[in-house]
């Protein structure tokens, strides 16, 4: 445990040596803010009630999916940047022989990242959503508590995700064609771009049973207190299930793979 701390304290304090970059992204994600909420208004007057959030629901949802937007990392990258490298110029056949398990020793890495962004470009965004606008935040501890775990989880099942669609590096050996596919998947089926309630019919039961749903949709209804009680627990029940089933995926996969591993040049 001192180890993988020690890799994610390392991770934290890693990206906050990019101060310029983590400037220009909560300058971009304030700015979708203000772009994404002024559309929302618009269309929640001309349908109240749409997806079962009133304007000022449809609002915080926004913000707390721009909040989550970089946390969760919806668009990828993070540790799939240095996995993939390492796969494609062999340097992977190293850490397979290394005394640390591979799918921990990224995984600590990812929550020590995601640990960061959510200080920076998740707490910044919101904070001004919050200044721009009514947004309904709740005033009780517990709720932002199960938020934060209901995050955690979210960070979880993101990083399972994005480990699996690495992997597959190790027989494609570039795997970005997945990731862009994925990545896109992502984008619309957690969330983020609407809430899952207002999709339609077997397209919305759909969204509502697959992992991406886990990442964005969820956090924001814990935040929202649309989940108290046992709905609040079967949503952490959900996430952690996605977790588990995707981390066990992925360790079933990295298995398979450094038993027929094949690096480029010998």
């Amino acid at each position: 445990m001192t180890l993988y701390g020690s890799i994610a304290s390392g991770s934290f304090r890693r990206y906050s040596t990019y101060r310029a970059a983590t400037f220009a992204g909560i300058f971009t994600n304030s700015v979708f803010g203000f772009i994404l909420t002024y559309t929302y208004i618009a269309l929640w007057n001309a349908r109240p009630g749409l997806g079962g959030y009133d304007t000022s629901a449809a609002v915080t949802y926004i913000w707390t999916s721009q909040a989550l937007l970089a946390t969760v990392a919806i668009w990828g990258g993070g540790f799939q940047d240095d996995l993939q490298a390492r796969i494609r110029n062999g340097d992977i056949a190293i850490d397979l022989y290394r005394p640390v398990d591979l799918q921990s020793w990224w995984l600590a890495g990812d929550l020590g990242r995601a640990g960061f962004q959510l200080l920076t470009r998740g707490a910044a965004p919101l904070t001004v959503g919050a200044l721009a606008f009514h947004l309904r935040l709740p005033r009780n501890a517990g709720t932002w508590a199960a938020f934060l775990l209901s995050v955690g989880l979210a960070v979880v099942v993101s990083f399972a995700i994005r480990y699996l669609v690495s992997l597959t590096g190790f027989w494609l050996l570039d795997a970005d064609g997945v990731r862009s596919m994925v990545t896109i998947a992502g984008m619309f089926l957690s969330g983020m771009l609407l809430p899952i309630t207002l999709f339609p019919g077997a397209l919305g039961e759909l969204a509502r049973v697959l992992p991406w749903s886990a990442m964005v949709q969820i956090p924001t209804d814990v935040l929202l207190e649309r989940r108290t009680g046992q709905g609040l627990a079967a949503g952490l029940g959900f996430q952690l299930l996605w977790a588990v089933l995707l981390l066990a995926a992925g360790r079933a996969v990295q298995r398979g793979a450094a038993r027929r591993v094949v690096v480029q040049g010998g």
